[in-house]
């Protein structure tokens, strides 16, 4: 028996010798001053949100494995008694488990835990397969994302590129040295399956992509292409969705990218939805497969820039501009110091729907 057990402690550490295994703590702290976003209210919130990331990463040979996990906070006694804050609570990942905990009131504040990404796969250099709480990649947008029903931006967010986990098995194969093809079947909360299929390949002019998405609920057939102009420097990209969910419309972007010399980064797109809609509908379809695709007007711009002004201090911007129906400006200025490997800080504000939020965030990772 005891040769048994040394064996298998051999075994295990022998493993674990060939393989890499590394950690992350973050903690993300904002300050923040937001007025309520109801219309027709005049009240302003001051509360504090934190959020403690634990990132631990695996790899032995072509095998990986990911967990990331939060725990996050709310401090401020009008901003947990308000509407507002209710409407945050009901946000939730559209998994057949559970990723977050209920959350545990305490005085002035209210605290949960929360499953971020959990997953597992295997790549070599002709396949990638991905199984867990992930994240899926598709459409080329920086500012808007019609083709992805899995995780779009939210570039009206705090942190756009937040989003919740999707409980999916993903397949890459690389049929050709500039093409790919890749399946997904993920689940959703009430079990029913949704499905993915991307076909990319790198023609002589540009990246150019096919994706369809098919639910119970939803279908989507979508397009996507990013090339260079030239030898200009710019960089030129398109997608567009056929989605078909209760209603049919098509949404599609066409931006570009350019790079300075002197530092600047200039990011401009613009967004087309052949429907629009309401307010109401917009709330009445939170939890949506197409939520993000839900518009009050038909066309948009935005301009994104961003500058460094040295190795310490950047500065971003970023203007979105609706030419039909209220409420459709948006303007979200930054500046953000980097004080050393492990220490940054970001004074930012958000304008929008002439409702203003302002906030300081801290982050800290070691």
């Amino acid at each position: 028996m005891r040769v048994k057990s040394v064996l298998s402690f051999l075994l295990v550490t022998c493993v674990y010798l060939y393989a890499d295994f590394s950690y992350k703590i973050e903690n993300t702290n904002f300050t923040i001053s937001q007025e309520s976003a109801l219309p027709n209210s005049d009240k302003t919130y001051l509360y504090n949100y934190d959020r403690l990331r634990l990132r631990a990463d695996y790899t032995k040979g072509e095998f990986f494995s990911t967990f990331i996990g939060d725990g996050v906070n709310y401090y401020g006694e009008s901003y947990i008694n308000s509407i507002d804050y209710a409407y945050v609570k009901f946000q939730k990942s559209d998994t057949p488990f559970q990723t977050q905990s209920e959350y545990k009131n305490y005085q002035n504040g209210a605290a949960y835990a929360k499953l971020y990404r959990l997953y597992g796969g295997y790549e070599d250099n002709a396949n990638r397969v991905v199984v867990g709480l992930q994240n899926i990649s598709m459409g080329v947008g920086r500012i808007w994302n019609p083709t992805n029903l899995f995780n779009p931006i939210n570039s009206y967010a705090l942190e756009p590129d937040e989003t919740f986990g999707v409980a999916a098995v993903s397949y890459t194969r690389h049929i050709a040295r500039n093409a790919n093809i890749t399946a997904v079947i993920s689940q959703k909360e009430d079990s029913s399956l949704k499905y993915a299929l991307k076909f990319k390949a790198f023609l002589d002019f540009a990246d150019v992509g096919l994706n369809v998405i098919s639910s119970d609920e939803t279908t989507m057939i979508g397009y996507e292409i990013e090339g260079n102009l030239g030898e200009s420097g710019v960089e030129l990209r398109s997608e567009g969705a056929y989605i078909n969910n209760e209603v049919e419309f098509f949404q599609g972007i066409v931006g570009a990218d350019y790079g300075f010399v002197n530092g600047i980064t200039l990011t401009a797109e613009a967004l087309y939805s052949s429907k629009t809609f309401s307010e109401e509908q917009i709330l009445l379809h939170y939890n949506s497969e197409i939520f993000s695709n839900l518009v009050p007007s038909n066309f948009y711009t935005a301009l994104s820039l961003t500058y460094s002004f040295n190795i310490y201090l950047d500065g971003a911007l970023l203007y979105i501009e609706g030419f039909d129906g209220d409420k459709s400006r948006y303007i979200a200025p930054t500046l953000t110091y980097t004080l050393n490997d492990y220490n940054s800080f970001t004074l930012g504000a958000m304008s929008q729907n002439s409702k203003e939020t302002y906030f300081l965030k801290w982050q800290l990772s070691f």
